[in-house]
């Protein structure tokens, strides 16, 4: 699914959609509504999510918005999307930011992945096969930092967070995709 659930509306002008662009929190939005909400607020920071109240650092319109272009005004309101994502895509404010992004990237990236209409840079695809495939490795070989046989449950630790830093890399890899896209640079 690349575009918002079906018989779902824009939650700020109520209406269907117009270039539906899903923010990093997973909310789906008219491009032009949500550049609307950045208007009317502070020009030298990202707008709030209107639903949760997150700061949106990354509008990916959907692939449909790219085929409206016979609309005049769809061009320049995916170039204002680009413009948004260079100034706030690469503004990820601390570790947690980048675990509430989280579900949103890795499941965009699998999507990205599986789809085999979809094209997904052979370098970003070998790291992120390369990256979980050596946390695997660390996961099931008995070495550990923390090994499971002394401490018990605890032992686990160590592969929870070779896990996590893994799904972290990879999301980061994907982001940098995604601002390349939708960011213009």
């Amino acid at each position: 699914m690349d575009g918002p659930p079906e018989n779902d509306v824009c939650s700020i002008c109520h209406a269907t959609f117009h270039v539906p662009c899903q923010a990093n929190c997973s909310h789906w939005f008219c491009a032009s509504c949500i550049l609307q909400v950045w208007d009317h607020g502070s020009a030298l920071q990202a707008c709030k999510c209107p639903l949760c109240r997150r700061p949106i650092t990354l509008l990916v319109p959907s692939e449909s918005a790219s085929t409206l272009h016979r609309d005049s005004e769809v061009p320049e309101v995916l170039r204002r999307v680009e413009q948004y994502n260079r100034h706030f895509g690469q503004h990820v404010n601390g570790l947690l930011q980048r675990m509430q992004d989280l579900p949103f990237l890795l499941r965009r990236l699998l999507r990205d992945m599986t789809d085999p209409q979809r094209s997904l840079p052979f370098v970003i695809r070998a790291r992120v096969y390369l990256a979980v495939f050596l946390s695997g490795i660390y996961v099931l070989s008995p070495m550990d930092l923390i090994p499971e046989g002394f401490l018990g449950i605890i032992g686990l630790l160590d592969d929870l967070i070779i896990m996590f830093i893994c799904f972290l890399h990879v999301a980061a890899l994907y982001r940098s995709v995604l601002l390349f896209r939708h960011g213009g640079s």
